[in-house]
This record gives structure tokens, sequence and C-alpha cells, in this order.
């Protein structure tokens, strides 16, 4: 290095004799020039070191990493500062967040922030050789839409009128990068950003009002919320709210048009919602209802929407009835059966809900008793030629006392008295009805009670013509049925015998020559017994008839078989009506038949039968 003495002094051989004369002092003077220069910037150099000692640290460098923070709502966050100086000073970081030292080496330190809730800038520092330089670290915290909140009001709500439709969010941030979407079923409804929000609130809501149409019942309502963190280098984050249905209800007259569409409003809605039906529910039932007998009472309501949501509540003087309810368009109806166990005037009541709409109505009723006239005969099961004693009478349970009126008596009988008849019994009477009519005045109105009691007359078998001929013909290679038909009351048992056998009236005979012949037939019953004789001739299709005569012989023949069936047919509907006396003669045994089919046919072999 070229020294201060060596700039300024010149070498021994480079010094000037003054015997060399004037000729080399220029060029002497041209070689100290330059090196005067040097010594002059040397000077300078060491004079700018003496007075700036710290030259070469002021050069260094202060970073942080991350260089941008997107933190979520009350996590952690984790901080490297590091510097470029050889040999830092004192360093660190300032935030308002609770801080604590990770970590550090020769030129840098790493510190962790808790329970970050706000957005803050974070400065990191560093000072070298006196000297402090800082970066700073912008912290931005986030927090998804986890809770979204959708609210209807009201949730039932009149056709025609407005109900609000409101989305609320109470956490969320940025709100900037926020947006909501009000949707009705999966069509949107609304869309509203938070790009001009400032402030530090962390809630968002929008609110739109909509006016309600039929074609909007049973809609449902959800709210969509997406913040986007994208601009700040984060991710995209979904929310969803519970879905609402919206009930629509009133009249039912509709405009059959096209759906428009929902209407949006902003602002109050004003009331809404129907106070009562524009039709009033209507009670049908008698005004008069007997004690302790069931009546059916209906309650009906029409031009209501949506009809199948009526709720039908039914009480009969403040007891409860189950009603079961139906509808078919835009009626409901609902029907309930109703038994008053007291006398007097009472109140049925109908109350008809839909959604927040309630309407009621009552109707009053009369409570009457009024049981059946009492029906008396001496006895209902009398024989032929005796008396019998019959009284029709009010019940006691009957206020005030009916009127009475016995069929076949001969005077009507004064309100409140009994009527009575007496008459003999003949056997034309048995089956005949006997009846009691009682009529009683009630709230204007005249109601008729009726009691019937039918006659059994009892008498003694016969045998008459009409049933039982005397004389039969059967054709011959024809199944015939011997014809006989008894009368009599208890239904009498009939034995017919024929050469010492019984015959089977119940099964067909094949009708031969050696079935004529005599026949003997006994009816018996409680009261008696009668026989009676009875010819069957079998005739034959003989040679050298003309065919027209045995034409008319099997007409004959089918005439005479269809008499007794016919007879038998009409016999039934009395044995059917005898059922209950018939069934003692049944209960005899067959033993007891038999013996007295034998002794019926010693008799007829006695009178040769």
């Amino acid at each position: 290095m070229t020294t201060l003495s060596s700039l300024w002094s010149p070498s021994i051989q480079e010094r000037p004799g003054r015997q060399e004369g004037q000729a080399d002092s220029s060029h002497s003077l041209l070689v100290f020039l330059p090196r005067m220069k040097m010594l002059l910037l040397g000077i300078w150099i060491l004079l700018a070191l003496m007075s700036c000692p710290g030259t070469t640290e002021e050069l260094f460098e202060v970073s942080v990493w991350p260089p941008r923070a997107l933190v979520e709502f009350g996590q952690s966050l984790t901080v490297n500062c590091s510097t470029t100086c050889p040999d830092p000073g004192p360093s660190g970081v300032e935030t308002s967040f609770k801080k604590s030292q990770l970590g550090k080496g020769p030129q840098w330190k790493e510190f962790l922030l808790e329970g970050v809730t706000e957005n803050s800038v974070l400065q990191c520092f560093f000072s070298c050789a006196g000297v402090q330089k800082d970066t700073t670290l912008p912290i931005t915290i986030y927090q998804p839409p986890e809770q979204v909140i959708l609210d209807l009001q009201p949730e039932w709500v009149a056709m025609e009128e407005a109900f609000t439709v409101t989305c609320h969010v109470p956490s969320v941030a940025p709100l900037q990068n926020l947006i909501l979407t009000l949707l009705q079923d999966d069509q949107e409804l609304y869309r509203k950003d938070f790009t001009s929000l400032s402030g530090p609130s962390q809630s968002a809501e929008v609110t739109v009002n909509v006016r309600a149409q039929r074609e909007s019942d049973r809609s449902n309502f959800s709210c969509h919320a997406e913040l986007d963190l994208s601009p700040q280098g984060g991710g995209l984050f979904h929310g969803r709210s519970a879905t609402k249905e919206l009930r629509i209800f009133g009249e039912s007259e509709s405009r059959h048009e096209e759906n428009p569409g929902p209407v949006l409003a902003f602002g109050d809605p004003g009331p809404t919602g129907l106070e009562e039906f524009s039709q009033s529910p209507q009670i049908g039932v008698s005004s008069l209802l007997e004690v302790g007998v069931a009546e059916t009472m209906n309650c009906e309501v029409a031009r209501v929407f949506p009809a199948q949501e009526a709720v039908f509540r039914m009480f009969f003087e403040g007891q409860e009835l189950s009603p079961f309810s139906s509808w078919k368009g835009d009626a409901a109806w609902a029907s309930a059966t109703v038994q008053a166990m007291e006398t007097g005037d009472q109140e049925l009541t109908c109350l008809v809900s839909l959604g927040p709409v309630e309407q009621k109505v009552r109707t009053p009723v009369h409570v009457y008793s009024f049981p059946p006239p009492v029906l008396e005969v001496e006895d209902a099961y009398p024989l032929a030629g005796t008396d019998v004693n019959v009284t029709c009478s009010g019940h006691a349970l009957t206020s005030p006392s009916p009127t009475l009126r016995l069929w076949g008596a001969s005077n009507l009988s004064a309100p409140g008295e009994p009527a009575w008849l007496q008459f003999t019994a003949r056997e034309e009477d048995d089956g005949r009805n006997l009846s009691c009519e009682a009529t009683l005045e009630v709230q204007g109105q005249r109601l008729l009670k009726t009691t019937e009691i039918q006659l059994h007359v009892l008498y003694k078998p016969r045998l008459e013509e009409s049933g039982c001929p005397g004389n039969q013909i059967w054709v011959e290679g024809m199944d015939q049925m011997l014809a006989c038909i008894p009368e009599g009351n208890p239904a009498p048992a009939l034995v017919c015998i024929w050469n010492g056998m019984i015959i089977d009236l119940d099964v067909p005979q094949k009708a031969t020559q050696n079935r004529t012949g005599t026949y003997c037939c006994t009816a018996t019953n409680q009261l008696g017994s009668v026989s009676k004789d009875i010819a069957v001739v079998v005739q034959g299709l003989r040679e050298g008839i003309d065919p027209s005569t045995i034409f008319v012989i099997i007409i004959c023949a089918l005439g005479k078989a269809v008499i007794p069936i016919a007879l038998y047919l009409n016999y039934q509907p009395c044995k059917r009506n005898r059922r209950k006396r018939a069934s003692r003669q049944r209960e005899l045994s067959r033993d007891e038949e038999s013996q007295f089919a034998d002794i019926k046919a010693e008799e007829c072999n006695s009178h040769h039968c």
C-alpha cells in the first residue's frame, strides 16, 4: 500500500540535482501531481472512517414471516422475526395479544401469539450498532359462518298478505367477504353482499318481505352464507340454515293465472292474517235430542284453504267429543256422536281452527225423555177360544204424559190414561201383531213411539183338504211325493204309514203300480192329534191311448205335483213364524216318534188303512 510519505517524498533516485538544470523541472512536476491526488483521496477516506465508525452496520435488514397472516377467530399464530445484522442488539415484537418466545438464534427469534380475536398489526424490530429497524405484519382474523339462522314471521300467513323472511349470522368475519342468499325451495329469492360495510361488526342480517300466494303453500325457505377468503389467500367457507316451511291459508277463491313468482317488499309489512273465516262453520244436528239415544253431530266449513289442514273440536255442554274429520276440494267437515243423559236445554259447540285463525259456533238443543210405551198381554200364547186382555200405557220416564192408542180398541184413551182391549182368540189371530202407539209434543214437534207384540194362538192339528187332499193320482214312472201339509200351533209333526211302513215325506218316490193304495197320515202336537186316510192311484200309459190323452194325463200329473209343492212353500213362512213353537215339538226324540208311529200303524191296521 502506498503510504503518505511515499506519496509526499520522492525517492533518492528521482531527486533532481541542481546540475541537471532547468530542463528536468517540468518532468518532475508531472510525476508529483497524480501522487498528490491519491494522497488527498486517502486523507478524505480516513477522515470519513474516523467520523462514521458504524457505516457498515447501517446496511442491515429486518424481516418477518409469514409476510401476512389470516387467523381463525380465537386461534394462535406463530411469528418468526429475523435480521441480516451480524451482531444484533436488542430485538422483539410489539403486539396486543398474549405472546411467548418459542425459540431464538443469532439473527432470529420465534414467537407464539395466543387468542387472536381481532384484526391487528404486529411490529418486529432489531437494533444493530445502536441503530434500530422494524417491520410490520398485518393480521386479519376470519370466522366461518357456522351458525345461520332463518326466521319466518308468521309461519302461517293469509293469502295476499306479506310475511317476513330474515336471515341472521351472529358471528362471521370479515363481513366484506360475506354473501347471504335467501332461497325459496331451490330458487334464489334475494342475495346481498357486505362489501361496502365497514366497522368492527361481526354479525350479518338480511330481511325481505314477501307477498303470500296460494302456490307458495308448503314452500321451504332457507338461507345460504358464503365467506370467500381467496383475496387474502384463504379458502371458501359455506353455511346453511335449517329449512322452514311456509303455510298459506285463506279464502279458497283464487285467480287462476300463472304464478308470477314471489313479490318482494321492504320495510314494515303491516298487520297480516285473518280474524275469521269468510264463511262461518255450520252445525248440522237435530234441535231435539232424546235421552240415551246416540245422534250424529256434523260441523262443516266451506271456501277455506288448505281444507285438509282444518282442525275440528266439538263439545257438548263442556264435554269434548271425538270427531272424525274429512275434506274435499276447499270444504272440510267433521262428525261426532253425541248422547245426552239429562233432559233440558243444552248447547253444542264446534270450534274450527286453520293455522292462526280460529272460529267457534254454538247451537242450542233440547233434550227430552220419551221411552216407548208399555204394551202388556195377559197371555201371548192363548188357546183358541180363550179371552185375551191387552193393556197399553205410557212409560214412567215420559214427561209429560203421552197420548196412547191401542190398535183394535174402539175408543181413543184420554191423555195420560192407559188403553185396554179384550177379545176372544181365534185360530185366525195366530201371528197377529198387537200395536200400542204413543204421541208426545215437544218444542212444537209431534213425536211418535210404537210398541208391538205378536200374538201366538195355540190350537190342535188339522188336516184340511186344501193342504192334504184325500185322493191323489200319481203317474207311473215319475217321481212323486205325498202331498199333505198339516195345520196347527204348535206346528204338528206328520207321520204317514203305508203297508205298515213309515213313508219319508221329504224324499220323492218312483211311482209304480204297487204304490197304489191307502196312506194313513197322522198330525200331532202338544194339544192333540188328527189322522186322515189318503187314497193314492198310480195310472199307467196303456197302448192305444191317443197321444193327446197322454199329454193331458201328463199335464194333470204335473199339476197334482205342483199343488203339493206350492202348498209346502206356502207353509214355510208360517213355519218360520212359528219357529219357537215348532222347536218344542222338534225336540221329541226319534224313539218317541217311532213308538207313536207303531201305535198309529196298529190303529190303521185295525181300520184296514
